[in-house]
């Protein structure tokens, strides 16, 4: 029988044990099988990479742009080398459909690509004196040490997305993953270390969250964190990050309104909804919460929809024909059901799924069926929370006043989308909206050369873009007289 692989830590530039010694299973949500094993570090391993990083950043700090965009090159060659690899880790772990986890890899690449070259941009300004024997420049340099906290759905490309601006920056990096899917997290130091990225600037440690965490937050020589996750948990974050005014990035929960005028495209805007919607299984912090459909045209929608959703092909994602893998775990798909059958309760009507279904070689796994509900209002719990699974919740509207305020009433401000060929309401709409990305007509709203990001209780700090590495710089003034 082939030995069961365990993931260790990466501090310094060598694979470790845990201090504990303990070990953790890594359960596959497609079938409830153990797939692995993960070390379970605390304060104490998260103390050695926080000491790692310190020593390292020096010397990676003082580098040239250009030998560590060489680096981040050679690291997103080895992404693409690696892609099998790659894509078989994610989609066993998270389990979403190797298509998806190929694409993840994609994004990875890009993102790597993208700040590599980023980093031979950080430029400088010089400002016009005020007298002739003064001269005032300004400069940007590492912030320092950086903890990056990554979630389980995309966890590659979460990765990528924070460590590769942090390093073009020259920052040094502290990376604890989500404890249910480290595999992807191993591979990346792996390739890093072939790539040549020194020991210690990247550092892995695995386990218990409230101890790494903490010894993260309290160490004054980690000085940011940058977070993916729920926005209760950022919250906690944010508190524990006052004590020290210590740097934060945050991209948290979000609730994301769908809005489909009148005049839309019908097959354009269900098309859109049937992959924005489920994919992932409805596990992305953007995909659409409330789908608001202008009465006039709600019934030919849901139909277009429906007959799209019930073509689902539904198992484990490491099956190349599969179009929608299982839930994270058991708890999801209970808190998927309860929201369902609240609305239901509540007076919404099940077009179709509703049902946790069985899937053959999938017993134990997490799945539920791709589901519509129309005739939502706002007493019901998925009117206002966020789901984080494959329901279509479909809601109408009269106006665009009405729809406005209906789509703003919320705490969360990540993503929002409108369909429609005016283009007079599109910009008015997309203007209105607050939020901190609006797609028109459009859902890929994940770009590398975009900033990523919400307002609001979904977050603070951009990911991606131009700007990608201004939140790991600190802009410092320099003023000579001579």
């Amino acid at each position: 029988m082939q030995e069961m692989e365990k993931y260790m830590l990466y501090i310094d530039g060598q694979w470790m044990e845990p201090v504990s010694g303990n070990y953790e299973n890594i359960i596959s949500p497609a079938t409830g099988k153990i797939i692995s094993q993960v070390a379970v570090g605390d304060e104490r391993d998260a103390q050695k990479a926080i000491d790692a990083s310190v020593h390292a950043f020096k010397d990676w700090s003082a580098r040239t742009a250009g030998e560590r965009a060489n680096i981040l090159r050679k690291f997103a060659q080895l992404l693409e080398q690696n892609r099998q690899q790659l894509s078989q880790a994610v989609s066993a772990e998270s389990g979403k459909p190797l298509k998806e986890a190929d694409i993840e890899v994609t994004r990875s690449i890009d993102y790597a690509l993208w700040n590599a070259e980023e980093g031979r941009r950080i430029y400088g300004e010089t400002i016009p004196a005020p007298s002739r024997n003064k001269r005032i420049e300004v400069i940007h340099q590492p912030v320092g040490p950086i903890a990056a906290i990554t979630p389980w759905n995309f966890p590659l490309s979460m990765i990528v997305r924070k460590i590769t601006p942090a390093l073009a920056a020259g920052c040094t990096v502290v990376l604890k993953p989500a404890p249910t899917t480290p595999g992807s997290a191993v591979l990346v130091c792996q390739l890093a270390e072939q790539a040549g990225i020194p020991a210690g600037v990247v550092n892995l440690v695995l386990g218990d969250a409230e101890k790494i965490g903490k010894a993260l937050l309290t160490d004054k020589r980690i000085r940011k964190i940058t977070f993916t996750g729920s926005t209760k948990v950022g919250k906690l974050l944010l508190k524990q990050a006052a004590d020290q005014v210590k740097r934060v990035s945050m991209e948290l929960g979000g609730h994301a309104p769908l809005i489909i005028f009148e005049d839309a495209d019908l097959e354009q805007a269900a098309t859109n909804v049937a992959q924005i919607k489920f994919y992932n299984s409805g596990q992305t912090c953007i995909c659409p919460n409330r789908i608001y459909v202008q009465q006039t045209i709600v019934e030919p929608f849901i139909q277009l929809l429906k007959k799209k959703v019930e073509a689902l092909k539904i198992g484990n994602g490491l099956q190349p024909e599969v179009e929608m893998g299982p839930l994270v775990n058991h708890q999801a798909v209970e808190k998927v059901h309860a929201q369902v059958n609240d609305a239901i309760h509540k007076g919404a009507t099940l077009i179709t799924g509703g049902t946790i279904p069985t899937i053959e070689g999938c017993e134990n796994g997490s799945f539920y069926a791709p589901t519509i509900l129309a005739n939502i209002n706002h007493h019901m719990t998925i009117a206002h929370e966020e789901t984080f699974g494959p329901v279509a919740a479909i809601a109408t509207f009269e106006s665009e006043e009405e729809v406005l305020a209906h789509a703003n009433n919320t705490d969360y401000g990540l993503a929002a989308y409108v369909f429609t060929k005016d283009l007079a309401r599109s910009i008015r709409v997309s203007e209105e909206l607050e939020y901190g990305m609006v797609g028109i007509n459009d859902t890929a709203v994940t770009v590398v050369e975009g900033p990523f990001g919400g307002i609001k209780e979904s977050g603070m700090g951009r990911e991606g873009g131009p700007g990608s590495l201004h939140d790991f710089l600190n802009k410092k003034l320099i003023t000579t007289t001579i």
